[in-house]
């Protein structure tokens, strides 16, 4: 377990900012530099007494995090590794909408946050667990991620999807919080129809994420249409196999109203045949989900590939054929930033 010196303020929500002798208007004070302003820096809050801020900054973290490296891509995405306090990394990614039929492209800013240090689930094709877990990320490593890179892309985040390093439900004792402080208006003010949560498939999970009131998204990472082709992707398949998994999803729509995505990334030679494009679309029907087909992202020492483009669209045509109700297909941004989830982090670590 690490321990830091001095508590991270952005670990406790705004209503439990108390500290003796400092007035209520002092912490609203605090509030508005830090999520109006985005200022993480005691000194550069200018209308507080130099004696608050020496007392405070003696008693709290602001900084959960400092940039290390910012990738920047042709293709308008950019990766940041990001140093925590204890000189572990972590990796978020700003992704700009891509350009609409005119070339016009739209304005929207998606950023792709990390719940933890490394992952304990194993997925074959993923670089974030190549290394195994470190540690879960708290409450506020998580909400940090959202206020600094929006000061790295110096402009509103509009759209937050939980895909990067880690299983987020893995991590629900320190997400939930930060999805608290995300979403209030006191907080960063982001619309739950904003965000989507994606999992591996941890059934008893998803059934307690069906509790939180807020109307978050839901993405369940399925890669494969039968039992056999998951656990070889996923050994998470082992303990929540699909059947499981799929009366999971069925439970949590059936609570939330609200249609849940199926992510599937298509891998050379392991699930893009036509057997398996018929299984998803079958899946995507019972659930009345969306699909969304990522071609393979490419991560060094893993011998898998993508698929050829022919093979890719025949896929995405058999499954539109077999009538899912919706299907994109979205080739991957960032093949020259290592964008894959942990890349980076992996390459910095055993650099030092």
């Amino acid at each position: 377990m690490v321990i830091f010196h001095k508590p991270l303020l952005l670990d406790f929500p705004f209503e439990k900012w108390e500290w003796d002798n400092v007035p209520k208007y002092r912490r609203e004070q605090i509030r508005n530099w830090v999520f109006e302003k985005g200022f993480l820096d005691w000194d550069k809050m200018s209308n507080l007494p130099k004696g608050l801020k020496k007392n405070l900054s003696e008693k709290v973290d602001l900084l959960p995090m400092e940039p290390v490296k910012v990738q920047g891509s042709t293709d308008t995405t950019q990766k940041i590794l990001w140093k925590l306090r204890d000189n572990q990394f972590i990796e978020s990614v700003l992704i700009r909408a891509t350009e609409g039929t005119k070339g016009i492209r739209a304005s929207r800013l998606t950023l792709c946050v990390s719940t933890q240090v490394g992952c304990a689930l194993g997925c074959k094709f993923c670089a974030s667990g190549l290394d195994g877990l470190k540690r879960n990320l708290s409450t506020g490593e998580i909400v940090g991620q959202v206020l600094m890179a929006k000061i790295e892309a110096e402009r509103r985040i509009d759209n937050l999807v939980f895909m990067g390093m880690g299983e987020p439900l893995a991590n629900l004792p320190a997400l939930l919080p930060a999805l608290d402080i995300i979403l209030s208006p006191q907080g960063l003010g982001i619309g739950a129809r904003h965000i989507t949560l994606s999992t591996s498939g941890i059934v008893p999970k998803i059934l307690e994420l069906a509790n939180y009131p807020a109307q978050i998204r839901l993405a369940v990472s399925l890669h494969g249409g039968d039992d056999e082709t998951r656990t070889k992707i996923m050994p998470i398949n082992q303990y929540y196999p699909i059947a499981e998994l799929l009366e999971a999803c069925e439970k949590f729509i059936e609570r939330r109203k609200k249609m849940i995505t199926l992510e599937y990334i298509l891998i050379k030679g392991i699930n893009d045949d036509v057997k398996q494009a018929r299984l998803l679309a079958k899946h995507a029907q019972r659930l009345n989900a969306k699909v969304n087909l990522i071609p393979y992202n490419r991560v060094d020492s893993l011998d898998w590939e993508r698929p050829d483009n022919e093979k890719i669209n025949a896929f995405y045509r058999t499954v539109e054929k077999e009538k899912a109700p919706r299907v994109t297909l979205r080739m991957e941004k960032g093949h020259d930033i290592d964008a894959a989830c942990g890349q980076l982090r992996l390459k910095e670590s055993k650099s030092i």
